[in-house]
């Protein structure tokens, strides 16, 4: 006798809502949420449906809310879920913790334009040439990576005081110039926009609901540096006490350790920052922690980070070996101080999976002799840097060099897996 196949989950509805509520949405988005048991949402769009349609079970999300997804999902299963998303459930909603957590497949995503669409639409300006910053949920610091003149960037922002937060920043990064347009309750009858430059910002907080549009325009008389897109930053752009990888070998080094996007480093002998920072500024998926032995330059290196955009740096205090011990896998691994510390190289090169990539600098022959060993091991590409500047020698000009830089660089293969 064959028993019955087990059935299958049943789908969960994720329904994207506008601030237009029950009026803006399809006729398929309307069927969910009238058939589910449960609606789960934000108190705010749980409100937007009408009583009298959605006679489900009402649950508000609680805080944090993404601890409480397994908890919610398994609460209730068996029975038919609705979840609900402002705008675009998979556009920073809550639809990417869902499908890693259930799985793209028991999910039924119904979208709704998102506030990006509406504030393009309104602007004017084309989605694909707009460069978007969310700051629900994260540091409003995370908006200067993307300030560059003449770029527009629209800001997901977290409630009503982000206009102003924004405006703060932008001054403090010498972009006092650009223009700022609020837009609030887009797509709904008490849609309402506002505007002003960021130098000269003084509007009162408005609505919660609200995207901030700018025009980025940058001070020429700024005192901050100007910041490209490129490694390389000027040495001006970081507070340091002399324990900085300079402008140029800086360069170099990030061109050796090839950042792709998703990809996480461990700058080791953080110093300054500068290496984990500019890794991170080159795509906003790059992660990288910082680990540095003296607490004074792990709290300079937290500052340098939300200085030029990268917050999420994450900085270990501890010295290494030691204080690797429990830190997720790299992809790359950057030495740039304390190479003879008993067991730091070996520790580096066996944390690395095949594939990854160990850059080390030094100035001491002492280190170039270990760097030496290790490329007659290990292969890689074993490289001088010398950089020479400009100078007054008395009333002419000379060269004045820099201490030579010995820079190691090797991918471990799947075969060499030895220290």
């Amino acid at each position: 006798m064959s028993s019955a196949a087990p059935s299958s989950p049943l789908p969960v509805a994720v329904v994207g809502l506008g601030a237009d509520g029950w009026a803006g949405l399809t006729a398929g988005a309307r069927e969910a949420l009238a058939r589910a048991e449960v609606l789960i949402g934000g108190p705010r769009q749980l409100d937007l449906l009408p009583p009298g349609e959605c006679t489900g079970e009402r649950v508000a999300w609680p805080s944090p809310l993404r601890p409480a997804v397994p908890k919610l999902m398994a609460e209730h299963a068996g029975r038919r879920i609705a979840v609900l998303a402002s705008g675009d459930p998979m556009f920073y909603g809550i639809g990417r913790a869902l499908s890693e957590e259930l799985g793209a497949g028991s999910l039924r995503v119904h979208p709704h334009p998102s506030s990006v669409s509406y504030a393009c639409a309104r602007l004017g300006w084309p989605v694909e040439d707009t460069e978007v910053v969310t700051v629900v949920g994260r540091p409003v610091a995370r908006l200067a990576a993307a300030l560059y003149e003449g770029r527009r960037v629209l800001v997901l922002s977290a409630g009503a005081a982000s206009p102003g937060e924004i405006a703060a920043l932008l001054r403090e990064r010498g972009f006092g110039p650009s223009r700022m347009r609020v837009l609030e309750q887009l797509g709904s009858e008490h849609e309402d926009a506002y505007e002003g430059r960021a130098d000269g910002w003084d509007h009162e907080p408005g609505d919660a609901l609200n995207v901030v549009a700018v025009d980025c325009r940058r001070d020429p008389a700024a005192a901050a540096p100007r910041l490209g897109a490129t490694p390389g930053l000027p040495d001006t752009a970081y507070e340091h006490d002399g324990q900085l990888t300079k402008r140029h070998v800086r360069a170099a080094t990030l061109c050796a350790l090839a950042p792709a996007p998703g990809e996480l480093l461990w700058d080791i002998g953080g110093g300054s920052g500068s290496i984990g920072i500019e890794w991170m500024r080159t795509h906003p998926s790059c992660r990288a922690v910082a680990v540095e032995r003296v607490p004074e330059r792990a709290a300079r290196i937290t500052r340098n980070a939300a200085a030029l955009g990268v917050p999420g740096l994450r900085v270990v205090t501890g010295a290494a070996p030691e204080a690797l011990a429990g830190l997720p896998v790299p992809d790359a691994v950057f030495i740039g101080g304390g190479l003879t510390a008993p067991g730091l190289l070996d520790a580096a090169w066996a944390a690395l999976a095949p594939g990854g990539r160990l850059v080390v600098n030094t100035v001491t022959l002492e280190s170039e002799a270990v760097l030496g060993d290790r490329h007659k091991r290990h292969g890689g590409e074993l490289v001088k840097l010398a950089v020479a500047h400009a100078v007054p020698v008395g009333g002419f000009t000379g060269w004045r060099q820099a201490m030579p830089v010995t820079q190691w660089s090797v991918t471990k293969r799947m075969v060499d897996q030895t220290t």
